[in-house]
């Protein structure tokens, strides 16, 4: 009985164990008479990371700014910068492009320097590369761009023609390939009557109202684009996609919805989707897939009331998944707050979220 027991023990401790993964605060900004809000991040490798965004000083003055590190985030660098980014896509860990409300930037030397791209259309609120020279730019008032020669010039697809919108409340807010296969979604919003509700809570329960949606997704690098339309009451505002055929969508919701965001999980074979993860009290704002692997990982905040765009931020909430269906919630540093959070990183392994209150969070695996 002994000599089974002491068996037994030697087995447990050949057994893997399986890490236990938390995010840790690995930078936070610090000073007492300004604040920094992080629109976008990026790690195109385990090592070089970019955020873009701006900082305000005590008298409202934004300054806009980049961060760079080299190092997988023990230490980051401002870089000053003319406009500030709104989004960010990088082709490889030195080449990027960076979106912002007068233009299109790029870096060849992974963020630490930056040159206008001078025909770059204004307006635009994603950017993506398929190869350095041909890319696409989606933004406001119904308009789409493509490059051919690494963004000398720049022309609006074809197919928006297609798309029977006022421009004026027409946005297209995200772009997402995985090899040739792509998706851009829009929305048309028109305005309504009234402010926010976290301004006007006792309208909190006002009856809402679908919104047209658009899909345009290609399979062929964008030679040919296919349209698809709804009327839905949510905004596709992030897509994900992985090379096994599956991804992850979110529609977020406005005003005072029965919930303030809803992951779809997709099938790219089939062209289907359906829910994966609803809950009110946790409003999404990045989903992402990974290759190679069926893991999903959904980062977002706690509202603080009935009110999801509240002027408050929540405890930052990241929840992982192995079969893009089943979620979990990890473990988040408790001083992270946020009314965003983007999730970045080359893949599984290494990746980062940042808040737009100024925080970078590193994934950590015990």
């Amino acid at each position: 009985m002994i000599i089974r027991r002491i068996a037994i023990s030697l087995l447990l401790t050949l057994l893997p164990l399986t890490a236990a993964e938390r995010w840790d605060v690995q930078y936070r900004y610090r000073q007492l008479d300004s604040t920094l809000t992080i629109n976008d991040l990026a790690f195109p490798s385990a090592k070089r990371g970019i955020a873009c965004g701006f900082i305000t000083d005590r008298k409202e003055k934004d300054k806009p700014v980049v961060l760079v590190t080299s190092d997988g985030g023990e230490k980051w660098a401002e870089t000053p910068v003319k406009e500030a980014g709104i989004a960010m896509f990088f082709l490889d860990e030195s080449t990027g492009w960076m979106v912002t409300e007068k233009g299109i930037w790029k870096t060849l030397e992974a963020g630490r320097s930056w040159t206008k791209l001078t025909r770059s259309p204004s307006g635009m609120l994603r950017v993506w590369f398929l190869t350095a020279e041909h890319g696409y730019a989606a933004g406001l008032q119904k308009r789409i761009f493509e490059t051919i020669d690494g963004g000398d010039t720049w022309a609006p697809l074809e197919i928006l023609k297609e798309i029977d919108t006022n421009p004026l409340y027409t946005t297209f807010g995200e772009i997402s390939f995985v090899g040739q296969s792509g998706v851009i979604s829009g929305w048309n919003v028109p305005p309504r009557r009234g402010g926010p509700d976290w301004m006007e809570p006792e309208n909190a329960k006002r009856r809402q109202v679908p919104h047209y949606t658009v899909l345009l997704q290609t399979i062929d690098g964008g030679k040919k684009w296919i349209k698809s339309e709804a009327s839905v009451f949510g905004q596709v505002t992030r897509v994900s996609l992985s090379p096994q055929g599956t991804g992850l969508g979110l529609v977020s919701f406005k005003d005072a919805f029965d919930i303030p965001s809803e992951v779809m999980r997709l099938n790219l074979k089939t062209s289907q989707s359906v829910s994966s993860f609803a809950k009110k009290d946790r409003a999404i704002t990045d989903v992402r897939v990974f290759a190679g692997s069926n893991r999903g990982l959904i980062a977002g905040f706690e509202p603080s009331g009935p009110i999801y765009n509240s002027p408050i931020p929540g405890r930052l909430k990241v929840l992982t998944s192995p079969d893009l269906q089943t979620w979990t919630e990890m473990t988040v540093d408790y001083k992270a707050v946020a009314h965003s959070a983007i999730i970045a990183g080359p893949d599984e392994k290494n990746l980062w979220i940042a808040t737009d209150t100024g925080m970078i969070l590193k994934l950590i695996q015990d």
